[in-house]
């Protein structure tokens, strides 16, 4: 009976005691030797939404996929690509929403229209409600 107790509490103490995150990978906060191409990295890293986080550029981000993303960057870098060919490139993979700056197309059109179309529906609505008068059933004495 205890070895069985024990078995059973050794099965189930160690998912318990295990850490909820790994360490980081060893290369995701390295930087390039040439302070140029570490300054055109940084830079683009700055523009580019985590994929985990989504509040958070990948510069700033310590999700582990952040730090994969950092190392692409920094490869792609080094090995002499433009900016802007990484970017096109991490947008074929990821999709538009993976930088600040998402182009307009039909899938993006409500995030670029939506807070016009909100501020008219608000404007619309508050004109409908003064344009009325403040009364709605209050009685003057």
């Amino acid at each position: 009976m205890r070895l069985l107790l024990a078995t059973l509490l050794a099965l189930f103490a160690v998912p318990i005691t295990a850490q909820d995150r790994l360490p980081p990978a060893p290369y995701a906060y390295q930087q390039l030797r040439d302070p140029a191409q570490e300054a055109k990295a940084k830079a683009l890293m700055e523009t580019l939404r985590c994929l985990v986080c989504q509040g958070q550029s990948i510069a700033d981000s310590d999700a582990p996929l952040a730090g994969d993303m950092r190392h692409e960057v920094r490869t792609k870098i080094a090995a002499g690509e433009s900016p802007d060919a990484i970017r096109k490139w991490l947008v074929a993979r990821y999709g538009n929403w993976v930088t600040y700056d998402p182009p307009l197309d039909a899938a993006t059109a409500l995030l670029w229209f939506g807070p016009l179309l909100f501020l008219a529906l608000g404007g619309w609505l508050a004109f409908g409600r003064f344009r009325r008068g403040g009364t709605d059933g209050e009685s003057e004495i």
